[in-house]
C-alpha cells in the first residue's frame, strides 16, 4: 500500500522574500526539535521541488515544501480493527465521537482495544505514516467527541490553541437533586487526593479550575445541565459537581447514585476551534448516546 508522509507547503509572498528558511519556518510555528527530526529522520526541506538547507534565502513566488518524517506507533499501541464514528476528517485532523466504555489512551486496566489503537488501525488502514496524537481526552466512561491531531505539527499548534482557551468543549451531563441557581460558575482549585492515584478532590494546593454551568431541564430525581470548562483539570466536572452536592449520577468514584445508571452521565456534545492551518471557524456535534436519552425518557418531569 502507498503510505504519505505529512507534508506542508507555502507560497512565498513579496513581504516573505529575503527571510532565510529556518526564520520563516519560526515563524510557522515549527519547532527546531522537528527541524532536527526533519534533518536526521528522513524528512526533506524543498524550494522549487530541490532539495535545500534551512539557511536558504527565499524569493517571492518560491515553493516552500516541508515533507516530515514518517511517525512510529508508540511502543505498545498496535494498530486494532476497531471500528471509528468519524464527525470531520481532512489531511491535519479528525473529530470522532467516542463511545463510553473505551479508553482514550491504554492503560494497566485496560491495556488494548483503546481509542489509540483504533486510530493506529485506521491509520494503516489509509496508508498514513502516523501514530496518535490525541488533543481532547474524555475519560473511559465519558461519551462524546475527541479531536485528533494527524502529526505531531499539529498537535503542537492546537496544544497552543488549548492553553490560550481557543479550544472551547461544551458538555452535557445529569447531576443529582435540584440545583438552587439556573447558572453558575464553580472556581475551585483541583488537585490529586492524597491516598489515591485516580480520585481527584477539590484542595487549596490544587490547581486553579473553573467549570460554567446552566440547568437544561429539571427532572424528578436530577438536573440536566450543559457545562463548559475554562481549564481542563482531570475530572473537572466530576469533581467540582460532587463539590456542589450534586454528583454525576452513574459516578461511585465520587458519591453519584448508580440506581439508574452505571457509567457516569457525562457526555462531550460539542466543540469549537480554528482550524490552525485554513483559519475557518469549526464546530462539531455528537448528540447524547442512547443509555442517556433512555434515563430522560424514564425520569419525567416532577
Amino acid at each position: 500500500m502507498m503510505t504519505s508522509r505529512f507534508t506542508l507547503n507555502w507560497v512565498i509572498e513579496n513581504e516573505q522574500a529575503g527571510l532565510l528558511i529556518k526564520e520563516f519556518l519560526k515563524n510557522e510555528e515549527i519547532s527546531r526539535t522537528a527541524l532536527t527530526d526533519i534533518k536526521f529522520k528522513g524528512g526533506s526541506i524543498q524550494v522549487n521541488k530541490e532539495e535545500v538547507n534551512v539557511r536558504y534565502k527565499l524569493r517571492a513566488g518560491d515553493v516552500l515544501t516541508v515533507i516530515f518524517p514518517a511517525e512510529l506507533p508508540s511502543v505498545g499501541v498496535q494498530g486494532e480493527d476497531i471500528p471509528l464514528t468519524i464527525l470531520f476528517e481532512d489531511e491535519y485532523l479528525l473529530v470522532v465521537c467516542k463511545p463510553a466504555g473505551m479508553n482514550t489512551i491504554p492503560s494497566r486496566e485496560h491495556p488494548s482495544s483503546s481509542l489509540a489503537h483504533a486510530l493506529v488501525g485506521y491509520y494503516q488502514h489509509i496508508g498514513l505514516e502516523a501514530t496518535s496524537h490525541i488533543v481532547t481526552r474524555l475519560d473511559r466512561d465519558t461519551s462524546g467527541i475527541v479531536l485528533i491531531a494527524k502529526h505531531r505539527h499539529v498537535h503542537h499548534l492546537f496544544s497552543k490553541m488549548q492553553q490560550s482557551g481557543q479550544v472551547k468543549r461544551t458538555y452535557e451531563a445529569f447531576a443529582a437533586g435540584s440545583l438552587a441557581e439556573e447558572s453558575g460558575t464553580i472556581v475551585e482549585p483541583i488537585g490529586r487526593k492524597e491516598d489515591s492515584i485516580i480520585e481527584r478532590e477539590v484542595r487549596d494546593d490544587g490547581q486553579y479550575a473553573c467549570t460554567h454551568y446552566r440547568i437544561i431541564r429539571g427532572y424528578r430525581t436530577f438536573t440536566h445541565l450543559e457545562l463548559q470548562l475554562e481549564t481542563g483539570r482531570t475530572h473537572q466536572i466530576r469533581v467540582h459537581m460532587s463539590y456542589l452536592g450534586h454528583p454525576l449520577l452513574g459516578d461511585d468514584l465520587y458519591g453519584g447514585d448508580l440506581t439508574i445508571m452505571n457509567r457516569q452521565a457525562l457526555h462531550c456534545r460539542k466543540i469549537k476551534f480554528k482550524h490552525p492551518f485554513l483559519g475557518e471557524e469549526m464546530t462539531f456535534e455528537a448528540q447524547m448516546p442512547q443509555d442517556m436519552c433512555d434515563i430522560l425518557e424514564a425520569d419525567p418531569l416532577s
